[in-house]
């Protein structure tokens, strides 16, 4: 995480680092040289898994903003090791992400499993495409995206990665993830009933 470190760790936040004692052990996530962060197996793995992120931009008057987006599993594409990308469709027609992208590409994201308590942390940079513009990409992000009517494709160029500790985040399942744990239940009920049932059909005989 050299690069993730060389962007948040600003001097503002090296100081706090020196006041609380841990400056020390953050220094060594500086070393190495300042290119990008490549996303490897684990990540791209971990990225084609995921059924929603959120997204941080900053407006042009310095506030921050965070926009969920959701879809189904692989909807958020990993083009090579530094590039994911998505089809982005109609939402509230605030469009306050499209419009702070027209002022700064810069851009956070937290990828959340929730049931494994896993977090991964993105910088990167955004950019909006006319799919009209781009057929190939829309193509390729076509299958799977997020239903609804295509409004642009977003390339993201990542910058950084980091991967936090699971420390405080509360196991959550969905339901595809509770029916997969659930089903030798089930099975097992079933079961139990077609014996209960073939018990009770002797006892009638």
């Amino acid at each position: 995480m050299t690069r993730f470190a060389r962007i948040a760790y600003t001097d503002t936040v090296r100081g706090v680092q020196e006041r609380n004692g841990s400056a020390h052990a953050m220094l060594r996530q500086l070393d190495g040289p300042d290119e990008p962060d490549p996303l490897g197996p684990v990540e791209q793995q971990f990225i084609a898994e995921r059924d929603s992120f959120y997204l941080a931009t900053v407006s042009d008057t310095g506030w921050p903003y965070i926009q969920h987006r959701g879809g189904p599993p692989g909807f958020l594409h990993v083009l090579d090791e530094h590039t994911i990308a998505f089809a982005d469709v109609g939402g509230n027609r605030q469009f306050i992400t499209t419009g702070n992208l027209r002022h700064n590409d810069k851009v956070a994201l937290f990828l959340m499993d929730y049931a494994y308590r896993a977090r991964l942390k993105l910088f990167g940079r955004a950019r909006w495409h006319d799919a009209d513009e781009a057929p190939e990409l829309a193509e390729r992000l076509a299958r799977p995206r997020t239903d609804g009517r295509l409004e642009r494709l977003v390339t993201i160029t990542v910058e950084g990665l980091s991967w936090n500790c699971p420390k405080h985040i509360t196991p959550r399942f969905s339901r595809a993830e509770l029916d997969e744990v659930l089903q030798p239940v089930r099975d097992e009920i079933t079961r139990l009933r077609e014996v209960n049932q073939a018990l009770d059909s002797k006892d009638t005989l």
